[in-house]
């Protein structure tokens, strides 16, 4: 059992004692990919952890990008964060209601905003309903809270950086896609979507660091997993994935394992799969 560590993942025994914490913040992160067929705002109306708040990763993103919950804008967090009632002095805890999935990508938004008090709750909804704990289907009060954000640039690249990181092989690019769509040898979910990966990058399966019950395995095996993959643990890394989302599961399991020259590719393969201009391999290499 991993000791629980409020800027990266806590358990649901800490979430349970600390449950009436007058700075504790809960926010249900869910989000689905379309073929899974759960709406995940309407699962959270019909029960979720008391006093969470519902977090939209398509609404609490760049509405002026064409590619799918782009990192939004501060102003745009700093409002959203506000309505919500989320902000300074605030300990956030994420969780989703697939174990988790998505509550590594809301962690991640609130570190590149400078908020680092922020963890996700490992093994998320489906462990807490599972072991017996409260649920509601109320809607939380909401006082405003202003959030002060500064935003870390250095934990979110794009589509030249990343493509300048593959050309001089100077940082690790991590895929948290499945082998098969790494390879290029499953077809892509979006159509005119080329396949297979960004060259020079290595292939984790986000699905490899997570147990049965969709908790994070200990920092010990994750780094195992990251180095039987070709991993370097010595060179920075960017995440990579479909969109951004499972990326950041790459990215909270480094920052478990005490490395944090870490950034994360927000375009991924919705935007590296449809740029004509950048070179694209096949295959295990």
């Amino acid at each position: 059992m991993a000791k629980d560590d409020p800027k990266t993942l806590v358990s649901t025994d800490w979430l349970a004692a600390h449950m009436r914490d007058p700075d504790l913040r809960i926010l249900d992160g869910s989000y689905y990919l379309p073929d899974a067929g759960r709406d995940a705002k309407a699962e959270y109306e019909k029960a979720h952890i008391p006093g969470a708040r519902f977090f939209d990763i398509d609404d609490v993103a760049d509405s002026r990008s064409d590619l799918p919950h782009m990192a939004p804008p501060v102003e745009k967090f700093m409002s959203r964060m506000r309505a919500m009632g989320v902000g300074d002095g605030h300990q956030v805890v994420v969780y989703d209601g697939a174990g988790l999935f998505s509550a590594a990508r809301v962690w991640w938004l609130f570190k590149l905003m400078g908020h680092s008090d922020v963890a996700v709750l490992d093994g998320g909804f489906p462990k807490w309903v599972a072991e017996g704990r409260a649920v509601e289907d109320m809607a939380p009060l909401i006082r405003d809270r202003h959030m002060t954000v500064r935003r870390q640039a250095h934990l979110v690249r794009d589509v030249t950086q990343v493509s300048a990181a593959s050309k001089l092989r100077d940082h690790e690019i991590i895929d948290a896609r499945s082998a098969g769509r790494f390879r290029g040898e499953d077809p892509e979910p979006r159509p005119g979507m080329r396949a297979g990966h960004i060259p020079g990058s290595k292939n984790v399966h986000y699905a490899s660091l997570l147990n049965d019950d969709q908790t994070m395995k200990s920092p010990q095996d994750t780094r195992a997993i990251f180095e039987a993959a070709g991993v370097d643990l010595s060179k920075p890394a960017i995440t990579t994935c479909g969109s951004g989302v499972t990326a950041a599961i790459l990215s909270l399991a480094m920052a478990r394992m005490g490395k944090d020259d870490f950034s994360l590719y927000d375009g991924s393969w919705s935007e590296w799969g449809m740029f004509p201009t950048v070179p694209v391999s096949t295959g295990d290499t």
